[in-house]
């Protein structure tokens, strides 16, 4: 009797497995960067803010590709684990940047400012002012061995970026 669902005993095609490595690193990384978030109460600069759309657009996208390689759409997985590959290499530069600009290599934006809209009304005014929380990109708000949420991010954006083109170098290889 033959079954209608897929034998999951049947072989990944090449690159899946790195490419669900990519996948839930990637989703891990961004769960625990919300948790610092939200229950760590870590408020992000704009910097680390923009640091998080490259895992906001590769998660969907290494789905994307995990389904395309199983539909044997090889090709296509390749290039969408390429363009995650160079998401994740421009985020390690921009996790650089901000690094930098923590040890104070060279100077960070200078659009970096605190959250919130002031109004113009000189008595709301200071008392927005005393509610807004400035968070800056050229401090570390956190350090584990030295090492700030920027440059965490550096270490695995750069891992994520290996994954990535080694998902896209062995999915256009023929099984």
């Amino acid at each position: 009797m033959t079954s209608l669902t897929p034998d999951a005993r049947a072989p990944k095609p090449e690159g899946y497995s790195m490419g669900a490595l990519v996948l839930l690193v990637a989703v891990g990384t961004i769960v625990a960067a919300l948790a610092f978030e939200h229950i760590g109460g870590y408020v992000p600069c704009p910097l680390c803010l923009q640091q998080r759309y490259a895992y906001y657009a590769a998660i969907p996208a290494a789905f994307a590709g995990l389904v395309l390689l199983t539909a044997d759409y090889r090709r296509l997985a390749t290039l969408i684990f390429f363009l995650i590959a160079l998401a994740f290499l421009a985020n390690a530069g921009l996790g650089v940047y901000q690094a930098g600009a923590e040890w104070k290599f060279w100077p960070g934006p200078a659009t970096c400012s605190g959250a919130g809209s002031l109004t113009l009304d000189a008595g709301n005014l200071m008392a927005d002012l005393e509610k807004t929380r400035v968070v800056r990109c050229d401090e570390a708000s956190w350090r584990f061995v030295g090492i700030s949420f920027a440059g965490y991010n550096v270490l695995i954006s750069l891992a994520l970026f290996a994954g990535a083109i080694s998902a896209a170098a062995s999915a256009c290889r023929r099984s």
